[in-house]
């Protein structure tokens, strides 16, 4: 070859060079493609605990995608109410919505046993059968068929009872009592004459304070507190029976879901893990602080009575019983969660039961 030939040749290369890098760059980019989403959550500002998961989310989301991948965060209202956050992702007026699924129990029952249900699974149970018991893949079956896709993106714990104007000592107490509770508990706290009210977080206060209900439960001593309740109902009842556990979940609409790249789809759900963890060590941390300050508020802190735990509890069996006569939905997943419970709790009574019993007895002798 003579040194023109060379050179000529050498040149065309060249541009070949060139022009694979300048292809290239496209190809990288759809790999990581540009996305702003919106997500509206069902909880107001004000509650930076429950809402805050939904900011966890999207700052992970954003930092593992070097500002790719966007969610924008809406409270409950700016966008829809918060008890129409899952209509508005199934009807792709938002692609997110970060919530608590037994809102929608009146729908369809199903959707109770995603965020808890009365005598259900404790946090730790709950996230063991999200996980590796199957619980999360049977949830997500039901909500294709709701053009749904849902993350676990955070838990509250064990809740507390809720605030009542007047003492509660027997199931009588509870006839023609109209209470705010959440999920379908209020199904099964009708059966013992309670009148039940499902009212969004940030519209209780003024309900309990002009008397139209006469008792409310929400989440914890933390959000409890900076809701209210202590200023115009005086008694402070535990446990919430019906929420061992209560999830809280990310809702994807579910074609959004199945169009995001599959590493995407990684990053949101590891970033709702994080949330889900993070919520639940929130709470642990701020609940014992504000539990004390509501004490020396005025409140009276009072356990259900067993006759009243029991009442409820037979309730809720006799509840469950009818929903699965009907919804084969239900008691598909249903019966995954009770044999999962079963196991679970023969399991945890012995190390952690008396670990935990034999802590507190030290805590209250004064020898921590």
């Amino acid at each position: 070859m003579d040194r023109r030939s060379f050179i000529r040749n050498a040149g065309t290369a060249g541009a070949g060079v060139a022009a694979s890098a300048v292809f290239a760059a496209p190809a990288i980019a759809q790999e990581n493609p540009k996305i702003t989403w919106r997500l509206t959550s069902s909880f107001p500002k004000a509650l930076d605990t429950i809402f805050g998961a939904a900011s966890d989310v999207a700052e992970r989301v954003k930092a593992a995608t070097n500002g790719n991948f966007e969610i924008q965060v809406f409270s409950a209202g700016e966008i829809v109410p918060g008890l129409q956050a899952n209509d508005a992702v199934a009807a792709g007026t938002v692609e997110m919505a970060h919530t608590a699924n037994y809102y929608y129990w009146g729908k369809d029952p199903t959707y109770a046993l995603a965020t808890a249900v009365p005598f259900g699974l404790n946090a730790r149970l709950q996230n063991a059968w999200f996980y590796q018991g199957g619980g999360n893949e049977l949830l997500n079956e039901f909500f294709a068929t709701q053009n749904l896709y849902g993350l676990p993106a955070g838990n509250t714990g064990a809740q507390m009872g809720g605030w009542f104007r007047k003492e509660i000592n027997t199931v009588d107490d509870l006839k023609g009592l109209k209470m705010r509770i959440g999920g379908f508990a209020g199904k099964v706290v009708e059966k013992l004459g309670v009148v039940p009210q499902q009212i969004a977080g940030g519209d209780i206060y003024p309900a309990l304070e002009k008397g139209t209900i006469d008792a409310t439960e929400w989440v914890g001593p933390y959000d409890d507190q900076k809701l209210g309740f202590f200023k115009v109902a005086q008694y402070y009842y535990y446990p919430g029976w019906w929420e061992g556990g209560a999830a809280l979940h990310a809702m994807v609409n579910l074609e959004k879901w199945n169009s995001l790249p599959p590493h995407y789809q990684a990053i949101l759900q590891d970033a709702c893990a994080f949330a889900n963890a993070n919520m639940l060590a929130k709470y642990d941390v701020k609940n014992p602080a504000s539990v004390k300050e509501l004490a020396a508020s005025g409140a009276v802190l009072r356990p259900f009575s067993q006759e009243i735990m029991m009442a409820c509890y037979e309730a809720a069996l006799s509840t469950y019983a009818e929903i699965n006569a009907s919804n084969e939905s239900f008691k598909k997943i249903y019966d995954s969660q009770l044999a999962f419970k079963k196991e679970g709790y023969l399991w945890m009574q012995l190390p952690d039961y008396t670990f935990d019993t034999f802590m507190m007895m030290q805590q209250r002798a004064n020898n921590l």
